[in-house]
C-alpha cells in the first residue's frame, strides 16, 4: 500500500511545528498560531505549494446522516 505523505511533506510539517513552538508561525491573517492542528494544516499547505506528495484538500460535501422516521 502506498504512503499518503512524502518525506518532504513531513519535513514541512515538522518545521511548522517548530515555528509554532517558537511563536514565529503566522496564519494568513497575520496572527500567531497557537493551535497544533492549525500548525499541521499550514505545514501541509506549504508542502502542497512546493509540490510534495500530499493528498488534495477535502472540499465542500460532507455526508450527512439521514433522519430516521
Amino acid at each position: 500500500m502506498a504512503k499518503k505523505y512524502g518525506k518532504s511533506a513531513s519535513k514541512r510539517v515538522a518545521s511548522a511545528m517548530r515555528r509554532r513552538k517558537r511563536g514565529t508561525l503566522k496564519s494568513g491573517s497575520g496572527r500567531t498560531v497557537k493551535s497544533r492542528k492549525q500548525a499541521i494544516a499550514i505545514g501541509l499547505s506549504e508542502a502542497r505549494e512546493k509540490g510534495a506528495k500530499v493528498p488534495r484538500k477535502r472540499t465542500g460535501t460532507k455526508k450527512k446522516a439521514g433522519k430516521k422516521r
